[in-house]
């Protein structure tokens, strides 16, 4: 791990409180805050997308037990415990769909730096990012309309699509680069690029909606504890799920910081999108991001041991 993911925590709070204090003392900055974040987030997303063995699906069938419990994990069980956790939560839409959209998705990025850290297997979570990446591009829609109980639940279809726009371009141009030599070439030379690209989104969010956090403090415990308890959860749920399937240690390291670490950046863009009355949903994700953070850094001295 490289000195900025060492002190990236530290990193995104300060943009975090920057962009916020900037963005109450001088009123004319939130709507730049605003127009920047669309390209910025594009490029983090295309650094991000870049560092993904897109196309090691051909090699993802090999372990068919860990697969099978990184899939049933994340795509089965995970959304039965975010339903849950939901139900803990003030009935604000914007906070509930918030943590909804960042608790369903499993994590693309750095989930392989804490998987290394938290002696798992790195080759096995090479292979099991671009799945989890694909399936949850396609399964999210599906997941927000049953979670709020077959209506559309506030996420309007235009936001769909230009969120939509937002991801895919800068995946299919990841893609395109990745089966060309140049594309090799510019993934090592941007390996580092997403830590600062992701200070810089989280000081753009906080800067465009300095304006919404007024009330945000008052929810900062009922948010942490939530978050706090999905990822105890996730560590349970991989302790059972390695048991399970017979995986061995390193593989079921490797399942519970898949389980353990979300996917905040990926599903901002449509947070981003969402209607006015929603404003509260991208400052979750952020809040989320921060948390979870804090949480891997005692997840990598406990996993070992689940796993011994």
């Amino acid at each position: 791990m490289s000195a900025l993911e060492r002190f990236q925590l530290p990193l995104y709070l300060v943009a975090a409180f920057l962009g916020a204090g900037l963005g109450f003392w001088v009123p004319g900055l939130p709507p730049w805050g605003e127009v920047l974040l669309w390209p910025a987030l594009m490029v983090l997303l295309f650094a991000t997308f870049l560092q993904v063995p897109l196309l090691a699906l051909r090699q993802a069938f090999r372990d068919r037990a860990f697969l099978l419990a990184g899939l049933v994990g994340n795509f089965l069980l995970v959304p039965l415990f975010v339903y849950a956790l939901l139900q803990l939560l003030p009935p604000e839409p914007g906070l509930r769909l918030g943590v909804a959209l960042v608790l369903l998705v499993p994590c693309t990025d750095w989930f392989l730096a804490f998987a290394h850290l938290g002696r798992g297997d790195v080759a096995r979570a090479l292979v099991l990012t671009p799945l989890n990446l694909f399936l949850q591009l396609l399964l999210l829609p599906l997941y927000l309309f049953l979670l709020s109980g077959g209506s559309p639940g506030g996420v309007p279809l235009a936001s769909l699509l230009e969120a939509a726009w937002v991801v895919f371009f800068p995946l299919l141009l990841a893609l395109f680069l990745q089966v060309r030599s140049l594309g090799r070439h510019l993934a090592a030379k941007t390996a580092s690029w997403p830590v600062p690209l992701l200070a810089l989104v989280v000081f753009l969010v906080a800067l465009g909606n300095a304006g919404h956090l007024a009330g945000f403090p008052a929810l900062f415990l009922v948010l942490g504890g939530v978050f706090a308890l999905y990822l105890l959860l996730a560590l349970g749920l991989a302790w059972v799920l390695a048991r399970l399937f017979r995986l061995e240690a390193k593989a079921g390291r490797t399942l519970a910081f898949s389980l353990g670490t979300r996917n905040s950046f990926l599903v901002l863009p449509l947070a981003l999108a969402l209607p006015e009355g929603m404003a509260l949903a991208p400052l979750v994700i952020v809040f989320q991001a921060l948390v979870e953070l804090l949480g891997m850094g005692a997840a990598v001295r406990l996993v070992p041991r689940l796993f011994p």
